[in-house]
C-alpha cells in the first residue's frame, strides 16, 4: 500500500533496515561520531586556522567539506562515506550540530550572554576532486556507493515539504508513535497494530488504527531536479541519458534549468508512482535517482574545478598572445580544411571568442555574444563551418531548423506522469548556455518557430507563462545560423529583399551576415579541385597524425576558454570616436542609397544594434590577444568585416544598384506596359525577340533590361538566363 494521504506525506511499504549497509569493522558508532567531531574541530593548518570551524560559526545551517581533507585527515573515514554514505552521513551531520552547539556556547561565553545555544540541524555539503563519471557507468553495483556526475539541469520541481518524522495517532486509544522517515525519496513505515496495552475494561485496538498527525510532524524543504548529460558527452546516434536528483534543505531552489552543474549524491533507488497498474506484480523493479549531497554550480558553462590553468599553461597562452600575428595564428586554425573563406573564418573565430558581457548600474544587461549568419548556394561549406564550431567550442549544441520546433529552442512545460505537476524542460538555446549554438537550414524553420528566438538572441533570456509557471531562463548563447536563399540559389538579378527571405527583425539581430557564392572561376574552381583531392588523398595519412590534430583543437578550445575567463576588454577612448564617426557615415550612406531606390529600405536595417555589434567584434579581437583594451586597430578590423559582410549582404543583388531617375520612371512605365500587352499571363518570350520588337518603337536596349529586372523584382516576370527566356507570371 503506497500513495499520499491528506497531508502530503508520502508513505509506503518500504523496509527502513538497508540491507547493503555494513559496519566495515568500526565496532562502535559513538566512536565514528567522535571521529568527525575530533575532524571538524582539529583540522586545520599550521597558523591556528582552522576553517571547519569558522564555517559553522560564520553559517551554522550548512558545512562545506572537502572529502580531500577528511582523507588527509584519516583515510578510513573518507571510505567509509564513499562506500557506505547512507550509513555514516547522518552520524556526520549529528557531529557537525553537536560541534556548532558547543562553538556557540564557547562564543556566547566570552561575550557573557546568559542564553543557553540550542542545537540546530547541520547540513553537510561534501566536494571532491575525483574525476566525475558518466551517467551511463552508473549500474546496480553503484547502489548505495557516493558517486560523482556531471551533466545539465533542464527541469526543476517546485517545491515540497518532506517528512522527517511521521506523527502517528492511534483511532481508538488516543495514543501517538513517532516514525522516522527515509532520506530522499524513501517514505516511513506505518505499523498495523498498535502497541499500547489494553487497559481493564478498554476495547483493543484494530488492525490499522493509525491516521497521520500532520500538524505534529517534522518537515523539511525538498525538490527534485532532472540531471541530462552534456551534449557534447553524448555519443552519435544516442539518446542523452537523464537522471533525477532529489535535493533538500539548504540546495533547494539553488538551481534553475539551464545550470551546468557537478553533483555528488548516494545513487539510490525508488518504487516509481506508477507501478501499481498493469506492472504490479514487478515489485522488484525499482528507479535509480541521485539523493544530492554536494552541487558545484558551473561558471559560464564551465564548473569551479574545470577553469584551473597551471601556471606553465598560462605561460604559454600570454606567449602566444605577445606574438604580433595571433590573430592570423587563429583564423588559421578555424576549419583548416576548408579551401578560402577567410572572411568567414574570422567572424568564426571571433563568435567563439565573443566580446564582452556587460551589467549597466540600472539593471540592463548588454549581450557580449556574436551571432553570425551564413546565407548562400549549397555545397559552399556552410555546415562545416557549423560543425567545427560544435566540435571546437567549449559549450555547443547543434540542431537543424527543419526538425526543430520553437518550444524544442526554447523550453516546454510539461506534466509529470507520476505527480501530475508541471515543470519547465529547456530547450537548445538553454542547454547551451555560456556557449554556441550551431543552427543549420536556418530558412527552413517555420516563421512562428523563428519568431520564438528573437528574444533569446538579443536579450539573451526565454520568458515562460504558461500552466501557471511564470519564469526568465538564462540563453547566454552565441548563435550560428546557415541559410539558403528561397530559390535554391543566390539570384544576381534579384533584390536582396528576395534573395534574403527573412524578416527584419530576425536579420538586425545578426552581428555579421556573410553572403556565400559559389562562383563560376575556371581558376578559382581548378584550386577548390586539386585542394579537395589532396585532403581525400591524404585522408589516411591524415588520420595517423589525429592524436596531433586533436591535441590542436584541445589546444584552441582551451585558449578559447581562457580569453573568455581571463581577459575582458574595452573600447578605448580613440577607438570610440573613430567608430562614432564611422558609424554616422554609414548611416548616411544607407540613407542616401535609400533616396536613391525611391524610399525602398534594404531587407537588413543598420541600426544601434549594428553599432553594438562592431563593438563587440572589435573586443572579440582584442580578446585573442589577451589585451585589456580594444584599440583603433581593432575597430578598423572589425568595420572592415562588417563592410565585406553585413554591408555587402545590404547592398547585394543587380537589381538593387539601379539608379531610376523620373526619365526613366516614364520610359520604364512604357516597356512594362508593352511587355504585358504582347505577352499573356503563362507565355514565354525569346528575350532577344522582345528587345528588337520594343527597339524598333524607340526604346533603347538598356531601357527593356531595367524594366524587366524591375518586373522581375515584383513577380511579374521570370526571367530564364540560361535559355534567354522571359516568362510571364501571374
Amino acid at each position: 500500500m503506497s500513495g499520499w494521504d491528506e497531508g502530503n506525506v508520502f508513505y509506503s511499504d518500504q523496509d527502513l533496515v538497508d540491507q547493503n549497509a555494513v559496519d566495515n569493522g568500526v565496532a562502535n558508532r559513538l566512536v565514528v561520531q567522535g571521529k568527525f567531531k575530533e575532524f571538524i574541530r582539529s583540522y586545520g593548518e599550521l597558523n591556528g586556522y582552522f576553517p571547519y570551524r569558522a564555517s559553522l560559526l560564520q553559517n551554522s545551517s550548512f558545512l562545506p567539506v572537502n572529502l580531500d581533507d577528511l582523507d588527509n585527515f584519516d583515510m578510513d573515514m573518507g571510505d567509509l562515506i564513499r562506500k557506505n554514505p547512507a550509513e555514516y552521513m547522518p552520524m556526520f551531520e549529528a557531529a557537525a550540530a553537536d560541534v556548532a552547539v558547543g562553538l556557540k556556547a564557547k562564543v556566547a561565553g566570552d561575550r557573557g550572554d546568559m542564553e543557553e545555544p540550542t542545537s540546530g540541524d547541520v547540513q553537510v555539503l561534501l566536494t571532491s576532486k575525483q574525476n566525475p563519471m558518466s551517467i551511463r557507468a552508473l549500474t546496480a553495483d553503484s547502489i548505495s556507493k557516493l558517486v560523482k556526475i556531471t551533466g545539465i539541469i533542464i527541469a526543476a520541481s517546485r517545491t515540497k515539504a518532506k517528512a522527517t518524522s511521521v506523527t502517528l495517532l492511534c483511532k481508538n486509544c488516543k495514543s501517538t508513535k513517532v516514525v522516522p522517515c527515509r532520506p530522499g525519496l524513501g517514505g516511513a513505515i506505518m505499523p498495523r497494530t498498535c502497541d499500547h496495552p489494553t487497559q481493564p475494561g478498554e476495547e483493543p485496538c484494530p488492525l490499522d488504527p493509525f491516521v497521520v498527525a500532520p500538524d505534529k510532524s517534522k518537515y523539511i524543504d525538498q525538490q527534485t531536479l532532472k540531471l541530462q548529460e552534456n551534449p557534447e558527452d553524448v555519443p552519435t546516434g544516442e539518446m542523452p541519458r537523464n537522471m533525477l536528483l532529489a535535493v533538500d534543505r539548504t540546495l533547494v531552489q539553488k538551481i534553475v534549468p539551464g545550470t551546468r552543474v557537478t553533483v555528488l549524491g548516494i545513487y539510490s533507488i525508488y518504487q516509481a508512482g506508477g507501478s501499481s497498474g498493469p506492472q504490479k506484480g514487478a515489485v522488484a523493479v525499482r528507479q535509480p535517482y541521485l539523493r544530492v549531497l554536494g552541487l558545484e554550480q558551473a561558471i559560464d558553462g564551465k564548473s569551479r574545478g574545470a577553469l584551473d590553468f597551471d601556471d606553465a599553461q598560462e605561460q604559454k597562452f600570454k606567449e602566444f598572445a605577445r606574438s604580433p600575428d595571433v590573430y592570423a595564428k587563429i583564423c588559421n586554425m578555424i576549419a583548416p580544411s576548408i579551401f578560402g573563406h577567410s572572411d568567414v573564418k574570422k567572424a568564426v573565430a571571433c563568435l567563439l571568442f565573443g566580446g564582452s558581457r556587460k551589467f549597466l548600474p540600472d539593471g540592463v544587461r548588454l549581450r557580449g555574444d556574436i551571432n553570425v549568419l551564413l546565407l548562400g548556394d549549397p555545397s559552399t561549406a556552410k555546415s562545416q563551418f557549423l560543425k567545427f564550431a560544435e566540435k571546437t567550442a567549449p559549450i555547443a549544441v547543434y540542431t537543424s531548423g527543419k526538425g526543430s520546433s520553437a518550444a524544442g529552442l526554447t523550453a516546454s512545460v510539461i506534466r509529470d506522469s507520476s505527480s501530475r505537476e508541471f515543470y519547465l524542460e529547456g530547450g537548445a538555446m538553454v542547454l547551451a548556455d555560456g556557449g554556441v549554438v550551431c543552427i543549420d537550414e536556418f530558412d527552413k524553420m517555420r516563421p512562428e518557430d523563428r519568431v520564438a528566438i528573437h528574444e533569446a538572441m538579443e536579450q539573451q533570456t526565454i520568458s515562460i507563462a504558461k500552466a501557471g509557471i511564470t519564469t526568465v531562463l538564462n540563453s547566454r548563447t552565441a548563435v550560428l545560423a546557415a541559410a539558403n536563399p528561397p530559390s535554391g540559389r543566390y539570384d544576381d538579378l534579384k533584390t536582396a529583399q528576395e534573395n534574403i527571405e527573412l524578416q527584419t527583425t530576425i536579420l538586425s539581430r545578426f552581428d555579421l551576415i556573410f553572403i556565400v557564392k559559389d562562383t563560376r572561376d575556371h581558376t578559382r574552381d581548378m584550386e577548390i579541385a586539386r585542394h579537395i583531392v589532396n585532403v581525400h588523398a591524404t585522408a589516411t595519412s591524415v588520420a595517423k597524425d589525429a592524436d596531433g590534430g586533436a591535441d590542436k583543437e584541445n589546444w584552441l578550445r582551451r585558449y578559447i576558454e581562457y580569453a573568455r575567463h581571463s581577459s575582458n576588454p574595452r573600447l578605448s577612448e580613440s577607438a570610440a570616436n573613430a567608430l562614432q564617426t564611422k558609424y554616422v557615415q554609414i548611416r548616411k550612406d544607407m540613407r542616401q542609397r535609400q533616396n536613391d531606390r525611391n524610399g525602398e529600405g534594404s531587407p537588413i536595417p543598420i541600426t544601434v544594434r549594428q553599432l553594438e555589434a562592431i563593438i563587440r567584434i572589435s573586443e572579440s579581437i582584442a580578446r585573442m590577444q589577451l589585451s585589456p583594451e580594444a584599440s583603433e586597430e581593432h575597430v578598423a578590423e572589425a568595420i572592415r568585416l562588417f563592410t565585406v559582410s553585413t554591408l555587402d549582404a545590404a547592398k547585394s543583388g543587380v537589381a538593387a544598384h539601379i539608379t531610376v531617375t523620373p526619365e526613366m520612371r516614364t520610359e520604364i512605365q512604357q516597356v512594362e506596359a508593352q511587355v504585358k500587352r504582347r505577352m499573356g499571363i503563362g507565355s514565354r518570350m525569346s528575350t532577344r525577340n522582345l528587345i528588337e520588337v520594343l527597339g524598333r518603337m524607340g526604346m533603347s536596349e538598356n531601357t527593356v533590361r531595367r524594366a524587366l529586372i524591375v518586373m522581375e523584382a515584383r513577380g511579374e516576370v521570370e526571367l530564364m538566363r540560361e535559355r534567354r527566356v522571359i516568362q510571364r507570371n501571374a
